[in-house]
């Protein structure tokens, strides 16, 4: 679970700071600074004399440590070093998390691109065949210093947050918290029904905005929230829909998922207890987030009553997808 912080000294980080601990690591700003679109970091693009602009990305004080920044960034320059098609960080005399002032920042090349079409089974084959070369990889090795994706975690600590900060509206407490109850039990079935799986090295927030797709080649960015856990929770956030729709989506990924790696169908009970998850845990992390200026600006939807309502409705549906057999594929 992310602690809550009220260190907002973002709010100190204008463009000469930018441009400062950018130039302290022997790069000649032009003075062009264009902010990108980050909340739990900040992230810009730094012009560079003479050469193409790079991406600055400072990060949140007290959410990851030193040790889990740089475990990240290894990670990432592992899948770079084999040709997997990943944004590494910039290593300077083998160095890739550095600090200035008060901050601690990384750079990486600018890249661009647009978004896979989660609806082109072309754009899912060509993901299945490099989010299985990462889990090759992330399988080698396991991470030391960040966390797993667990139940606990995502879960049962965003639920306490919520209710122990009154962030529930009180007519609405009794049936949030009898909910969530009633999902933890449902949640914990579903790990039941799998069983025991293979820990890997994770991507841990693969979704279509992580994913740059140039010159008809797929390309995997942001690692921030790269953790432990099962393969399918790199997979699912591909999946949506009704039952058939997502079934045929896993059809294309899964034939080019299997051409690299054997995927273990058993995993595929965990889609919407993970799922449920996300939900529970981005809640609870706009949330602990909302002392900070930026986050009621970017996200006004949050915290009202009709937010709380539709949650509600949405964690009862999930309810009942946690009571459905689980998807099933055609093997290739």
């Amino acid at each position: 679970m992310i602690k809550e912080t009220n260190l907002h000294s973002y709010s100190l980080l204008d463009p000469d700071m930018i441009i400062h601990a950018v130039e302290s690591l022997n790069y000649i700003s032009d003075g062009r600074i264009l902010a990108l679109n980050s909340y739990e970091n900040r992230v810009y693009q730094v012009g560079i004399e003479d050469k193409a602009p790079i991406i600055a990305k400072f990060y949140r004080a007290g959410r990851w440590t030193d040790d889990m920044i740089r475990e990240e960034h290894a990670f990432m320059l592992e899948l770079a070093n084999v040709e997997i098609p990943v944004v590494a960080p910039i290593a300077i005399e083998n160095e890739t998390l550095f600090k200035y002032e008060e901050y601690r920042f990384s750079i990486y090349p600018r890249f661009g691109g647009y978004a896979p079409e989660l609806d082109n089974p072309d754009h899912l084959l060509q993901l299945g065949k490099i989010l299985a070369q990462i889990h090759n990889i992330g399988e080698t090795n396991p991470f030391k210093n960040r966390r797993s994706i667990n139940v606990e975690d995502f879960a049962i600590k965003p639920i306490q947050y919520l209710l122990e900060n009154n962030f529930i509206p009180d007519y609405l407490k009794i049936a949030y918290s009898t909910l969530c109850e009633d999902l933890i039990i449902r949640i914990k079935y579903c790990y039941e029904q799998t069983g025991n799986y293979k820990t890997l090295r994770l991507h841990g927030d693969c979704h279509q905005g992580n994913i740059l797709v140039r010159d008809e080649k797929f390309y995997i960015v942001d690692f921030d929230d790269s953790r432990s856990g099962p393969a399918i929770q790199d997979i699912w956030m591909f999946l949506s829909g009704d039952r058939n729709y997502m079934t045929l989506g896993l059809n294309d990924f899964m034939e080019g998922y299997n051409e690299f790696r054997n995927f273990e169908a058993r995993e595929l009970y965990l889609i919407e207890a993970l799922r449920t998850m996300r939900l529970i845990h981005y809640s609870a992390w706009l949330a602990q987030r909302w002392s900070d200026p930026a986050f009621p600006i970017a996200f006004p939807f949050f915290n009202s009553q009709n937010y709380w309502e539709d949650q509600i409705l949405s964690l009862r549906e999930q309810a009942s997808l946690m009571e459905e057999p689980a998807l099933v594929w055609k093997h290739y």
